[in-house]
């Protein structure tokens, strides 16, 4: 492992190509789809970060697939951050005032956090070229499915500030190129950003803009991380990457310029402008949808003479968002019962795209202490955000999904451990509910010793109506049958069969076979694929005391809705154009050819 910091973005691609883990591309790849298909068959075959010199209408290099492995994953970040917070966690949770004795003992931790924040300097690499005649055209962007709406900014640190001196945000969100000048601005419910909008638009003024483009890889890493509302991210990256950040202040603005990055768009956000952005197809596999958004509009651009451009990929998982949140939920882990003292452990599913499912160990040191703790976990930061979540109070690998469901499903009391919240905010790019960012919440709870046995095994013929049925895990099937649009109440009528007597859960969906064959594949189309308060159907229901009491089975109806956005798929010709190119992009044949991402999830590593 690299024992300097790496502060910018050449160091990473440094490393990697030492430990041969960067393969460059010298044939000309168009950044129309070409360049995404390329990444998938990579990343699907477990190989190197790209590196692509020869970008079609760009003078600039496009690198991709960065973090595409956990091995790169740990080549960027190493294991020291984790270590790190959960020393700085110990030493909170000593007896306070410490005895000079532990303050001694620890002092090195105190020169670490001396690296938190930022060293001012006058000038850096992003200032060697200054442009106020912007051409984003050139900067090349890509288009990731067919039926995206154009090119877009994957990989932009966006960062703003407060209006009236408020504390500064750093995210990232997607940047639909429009034109030379003007991109989206994709600010979500619940995003920091967006309050800064929020904030500007009711003093009728527009909101500064900067996005940064590469850099050091701990400040992508904090814009990543879901730090509560209020505290600045960029504060983190000097504690992830063990030096301060080197900034700018630039004079045409009160922002800090991150001073090794490659791109620095300068521009702002008018509080009265918005534009239809999209569709894209996002990090759930699914396209999301046109809407408004806020426009960018881009006055300059600051950048290295040799600018390299970073893009990520999203579709199905797993991509390497599915990678970088694995790490920092690993990273953040000793934070959680620091912050939340019920919850022992917690875990969200990347397979879902995070927000879909959660799994915690919780304490149970009185009755129903565990749905405390959810009320907790679902009002915490992005966790708000979660659709479902299972709780348990037994030590679990919350890793291991199949493990955790049959010990909930073992468990679970349905008449009093499961509970639908309706009307509530939903992720926006989950369509599951009625509207956008509109749907409902769940929360399973299995708590104690196991009050049943569950079935192994399906033997006999299928319920009526159903096509095929699978076992995924013991107490849970998953089954097929009609389509949504030829029986909609299938779920409600399937739940009553007898032969379903002693299965807790039976997922019905429309590629049953694939769904149940890793967990890969059940987490994605279940719970991207169903609302709690309009899919989930219960062989009987009743209500005690105004709550809506259960009894198993109880259904998921992860069907295909009529009203859901067109799953992504490759373009055939795309594919078959990869497929034929493959030697020229890579002449020595040392790279494997994934799949084509044509509807074939990753099976389980």
């Amino acid at each position: 492992m690299h024992a300097k910091p790496l502060t910018d973005l050449r160091g990473l691609l440094s490393i990697l190509r030492q430990e041969g883990d960067l393969v460059e591309i010298n044939a000309q790849v168009d950044p129309n789809q070409e360049v995404a298909e390329i990444h998938r068959r990579v990343i699907a075959a477990n190989g190197p970060a790209l590196f692509f010199t020869n970008v079609k209408g760009s003078p600039f290099p496009l690198v991709t697939n960065l973090f595409g492995t956990s091995r790169r994953v740990d080549i960027a970040f190493g294991r020291k951050p984790r270590q790190l917070i959960q020393r700085i966690v110990d030493f909170a949770q000593q007896e306070m005032p410490p005895k000079p004795s532990k303050l001694w003992a620890n002092r090195d931790l105190g020169l670490e956090l001396l690296k938190v924040g930022t060293k001012k300097r006058k000038s850096g690499p992003v200032l060697e070229v200054e442009d106020s005649h912007p051409r984003l055209t050139e900067i090349p962007w890509i288009q990731l499915w067919p039926e995206d709406g154009g090119a877009f900014n994957t990989l932009g640190l966006v960062y703003t500030r407060e209006p009236g001196g408020g504390p500064p945000n750093l995210g990232i969100y997607r940047m639909h190129r429009y034109d030379d000048t003007r991109t989206g601005m994709h600010w979500q419910i619940g995003k920091g950003g967006g309050f800064h909008y929020r904030v500007a638009q009711e003093r009728g003024e527009a909101l500064p803009v900067s996005v940064i483009l590469g850099g050091p890889p701990a400040l992508l890493l904090s814009a990543l991380a879901p730090l509560p509302e209020g505290v600045p991210e960029i504060l983190l990256t000097g504690l992830l990457q063990g030096k301060k950040l080197d900034v700018i202040e630039h004079p045409s603005r009160d922002h800090t310029l991150a001073a090794e990055a490659e791109f620095i768009l300068l521009g702002e956000v008018p509080p009265d402008e918005v534009h239809p952005e999209g569709p894209f197809g996002d990090h759930y596999g699914y396209y999301s949808l046109v809407h408004d958004y806020p426009v960018f509009h881009c006055q300059k651009i600051l950048r290295r003479k040799d600018a390299i451009c970073p893009a990520t990929v999203v579709g199905k998982p797993r991509q390497e968002d599915f990678f970088l949140g694995d790490y920092l939920q690993e990273m953040l882990s000793p934070l959680f019962p620091m912050v939340m003292p019920s919850v022992v452990d917690l875990w969200s599913y990347g397979e879902t795209g995070f927000h879909s499912l959660s799994a915690a160990v919780v304490k149970e040191r009185y009755g129903r202490e565990a749905m405390m703790s959810a009320f907790r976990i679902l009002g915490e930061g992005q966790l708000s955000l979660s659709k479902f979540l299972l709780l348990t109070d037994k030590k679990q690998d919350l890793k291991d999904f199949k493990s955790v469901l049959t010990h909930i499903l073992a468990r679970c009391h349905w008449e009093t451990d499961l509970f639908v919240f309706s009307n509530l905010s939903m992720d926006t790019l989950d369509y599951a509910g009625p509207e956008v960012n509109k749907g409902s919440k769940g929360v399973l709870m299995g708590l104690g010793e196991a009050v049943r046995d569950l079935p192994h095994s399906w033997e006999g013929e299928p319920p009526k109506g159903v096509s095929e049925v699978h076992v995924f895990s013991p107490g849970c099937l998953v089954v097929g049958g009609p389509t949504y649009e030829s029986n909609s109440d299938f779920a409600s009528e399937l739940v009553k069969d007898e032969r379903l007597a002693g299965w807790q859960l039976v997922v019905l969906c429309d590629r049953p076979k694939q769904a149940a064959a890793s967990s890969i594949n059940f987490l994605w189309t279940a719970f991207t694929r169903f609302e709690p308060a309009a899919d989930l159907h219960p062989s009987k229901s009743w209500v005690h005391r105004n709550h809506i009491c259960y009894e198993a089975p109880v259904v998921l109806d992860a069907r295909m809705k009529p009203w859901y956005p067109k799953e992504v798929f490759c373009d055939p010709d795309i594919a078959k154009l990869v497929e034929r190119r493959w030697r020229e992009y890579f002449p020595e044949g040392k790279v494997e050819m994934g799949s084509s991402d044509l509807g074939h999830l990753t099976p389980d590593l």
